[in-house]
């Protein structure tokens, strides 16, 4: 189970009446985008927040949450969260809160341009360009010179 259905209904109950809000599979797990940014996510038995990185000195005196890593490196403004310390739906508010006040401030991530692959006359780098064949349907690549 790459993760918890009975958590991300949990979080979906309590962000569905927030008119922006978008699941999208990411990092083996179940990701909400609200007004288009990463806010909430589930991951396993766990949820990440996307949090003020300023308010991480409040969460001290708070039990089952850790800097959220990914290949090694700490992902500054994200959390995990056990499941294990929001089993009362006061504690998931506390948390889903805290990740929705920060969501205005944090940053949309940049968008990816999209290659068109049917246009034929897109600009690839020089070594990699393709001469199309009239007599086949193959591509044979030419580098320039």
């Amino acid at each position: 189970m790459p993760f918890n259905e009975f958590l991300a209904n949990r979080i979906a109950e309590k962000l569905m009446d927030l008119p922006d809000v978008e699941e999208k599979i990411m990092f083996s797990g179940l990701v909400f985008m609200v007004n288009g940014k990463m806010c909430i996510g589930v991951m396993k038995d766990k949820i990440m927040l996307r949090i003020n990185p300023e308010s991480l000195n409040s969460l001290t005196d708070k039990d089952g949450w850790e800097h959220m890593a990914m290949g090694g490196k700490q992902m500054n403004g994200f959390i995990l969260v056990s499941e294990d310390v929001i089993n009362q739906n006061k504690e998931l508010d506390y948390w889903i809160n805290l990740a929705l006040e920060f969501n205005p401030l944090a940053k949309a991530s940049k968008k990816k341009k999209k290659i068109n692959h049917a246009n034929n006359n897109q600009i690839l780098p020089l070594n990699f360009r393709f001469i199309f064949s009239s007599d086949r349907n193959t591509q044979e690549p030419q580098t320039q010179k």
